[in-house]
């Protein structure tokens, strides 16, 4: 059996049957393993299906698998259950953050809106002992401004031949990944260097929050709560930002399956509870979304920065066409019949190759293109909205699509919070700070696959 991802035409794994591949395995709670009655025991039996593989063997090391096998429920009861403990020098700070994408999957598997939805999740990790639940909205307001502001410079470089075009966002990390480890050059030069809304949350929370509570990194145990195993992956990456000081800015990753796992078991009752603010503030932010149908929404917001920057072109409804099929689709800005700006949204594996494949050859006339691994988007990441049979369960995508369309959309640059971070934190919108703590250098491949290895 193969990886969903998988380019080779024979697997470097172990072959499974299909009732090995599709077969659950049982996560042992902290109690089970240490002997011990923890409070926690009975909410770490969540499963993980070995079909949901990140990748294949010429992208994954043996250790990263290790790694990643690791990040589970079983990690963060350990801390919740150390913070049990009388030794107060082993307490940690738990932070939890939760992408945007994973909200409308706990609405829906509740029956309940997603304001209501959020305080729910808030109330549940906080009865468990989790000090702090973060919205990580915030993270990729950052993330699309610095895109914008790369895309600007690229477009009127373009002449220079450096940087490239087009411009490929860089916030997927199953897409990064095979482009890193399996591509290389010439496509890793197309990838925005602005680093991704879990990275970047990352840094907010083990630097500036963790600098407003007088902590040091380490104290503080970060949780991301995401919708596809592959930002397991992500929390791996070693180019740590330098003040950060070596430590990981997310210590364990979850998808939203796996907490519904856990709160559907649980017999805990608490109250529902309102999300925190990395200012300290005690008002509740209003929830909000990006301009994107499955997605944090780079690319409306770059495509309208950009016509505004380049062209003084007000773009308000950005309108899709799709073209070869629901999960690649065109976005262009026309004045007098001349095409001026040329977007394009790659979903799934199928159009990423293609893009790979005419980029190579030259013939590819797009400026910018939206790549995400999983074919309907982020919503429809593998570790949510998937049916028993593993499958993905159709019905309940689309009423999570209506409910995260129902978010209100704020654009990045509207946001009070991020002029804050902007000034507070980094010392400027274009300081060298915020250069080093907001983008990143891309690896080389770690094996090239040779080209009868990829599947075109």
């Amino acid at each position: 059996m193969k990886c969903e991802h998988c380019t080779r035409k024979e697997c470097s794994k172990k072959t499974k049957t299909d009732d090995q591949e599709n077969a659950s395995v049982d996560v042992p709670s902290p109690a089970q393993e240490n002997g011990e009655k923890g409070e926690f025991h009975k909410l770490a039996d969540a499963k993980i299906f070995l079909s949901d593989c990140l990748a294949c063997d010429s992208c994954v090391t043996e250790e990263e698998g290790v790694q990643v096998s690791q990040q589970n429920a079983k990690d963060f009861f350990r801390v919740l259950n150390l913070n049990k403990k009388c030794d107060t020098s082993k307490h940690k700070v738990l932070a939890v953050s939760v992408c945007p994408q994973s909200l409308p999957y706990f609405a829906a598997k509740f029956s309940l809106s997603v304001t209501d939805a959020s305080r729910r999740l808030c109330g549940f990790l906080k009865s468990l002992g989790v000090h702090y639940v973060f919205d990580a909205a915030v993270a990729a307001d950052l993330s699309i401004l610095e895109g914008q502001k790369e895309f600007v410079r690229r477009f009127l470089r373009h002449s220079e031949e450096e940087p490239a075009l087009p411009m490929l966002t860089s916030a997927c990390p199953g897409w990064v990944r095979y482009a890193e480890r399996v591509l290389g050059q010439p496509l890793t030069p197309h990838l925005c260097t602005a680093k991704s809304p879990q990275q970047i949350m990352g840094s907010l929370v083990k630097d500036y929050f963790a600098r407003r509570q007088n902590l040091p990194p380490d104290k503080i145990f970060h949780v991301i709560v995401a919708p596809c195993y592959d930002k397991k992956l992500e929390a791996l990456r070693e180019d740590f930002s330098p003040a950060l000081h070596s430590y990981r800015g997310a210590d364990c990753v979850l998808t939203s399956g796996e907490v519904v796992q856990m709160m559907e078991q649980s017999d805990l009752s608490g109250r529902d509870a309102a999300v925190d603010t990395l200012f300290g503030d005690l008002r509740e932010e209003e929830l909000r979304r990006h301009d994107g149908a499955s997605s944090d929404g780079h690319l409306a917001h770059i495509f309208r920065h950009a016509a505004k920057e380049l062209f003084n072109e007000d773009v308000g409804e950005v309108t899709y066409r799709t073209l070869r099929n629901k999960d690649f689709q065109e976005v262009t800005l026309e004045r007098d019949g001349e095409v001026l700006l040329r977007f394009a949204a790659a979903y799934g594996f199928r159009n990423i190759q293609n893009v790979v494949l005419k980029l190579k050859r030259g013939k590819f006339p797009y400026h910018f293109v939206e790549v995400l691994a999983c074919a309907g988007g982020c919503l429809n990441g593998r570790g949510q909205a998937l049916a028993e049979d593993g499958c993905a369960d159709r019905a309940l995508l689309r009423q999570m699509e209506g409910i995260y369309t129902s978010i209100p959309v704020r654009a990045p640059e509207a946001s009070a919070s991020v002029q804050v971070l902007y000034q507070e934190w980094l010392g400027g919108a274009d300081s060298p700070r915020a250069q080093e703590a907001l983008h990143m250098a891309y690896q080389g491949p770690g094996r090239p696959a040779s080209s009868r290895d990829i599947k075109w």
